[in-house]
């Protein structure tokens, strides 16, 4: 898959990142307060269809729809979050 150079470049910026602080200090200065929580939300989606959770489940808790659930679902099968085991994340 090419990938957009902000893409490319925004990937750099996260690579070089050193601590959880860190993160967070990036993220909410790039990112919404709406935004930030949607992608922690997309993170325990991954985290939990990994546990097992159905997506009916994970949808009730979450209160978010289905159809987000799924989408989550399809990213997961086709291999990506790889560097999500359940609960934690691996670090290289």
């Amino acid at each position: 898959m090419k990938y957009s150079q902000k893409l490319v470049d925004l990937a750099g910026v996260l690579a070089g990142i050193r601590t959880s602080e860190e993160v967070m200090e990036f993220l909410d200065g790039i990112l919404t307060p709406t935004e930030i929580d949607e992608i922690s939300t997309r993170l325990q989606i991954v985290k939990m269809l990994k546990r097992g959770v159905s997506q009916r489940k994970i949808a009730q808790k979450l209160g978010i729809s289905v159809a987000t659930v799924s989408r989550g679902s399809k990213a997961l099968k086709q291999g990506k979050f790889r560097i999500i085991e359940n609960e934690h994340i691996r670090y290289k």
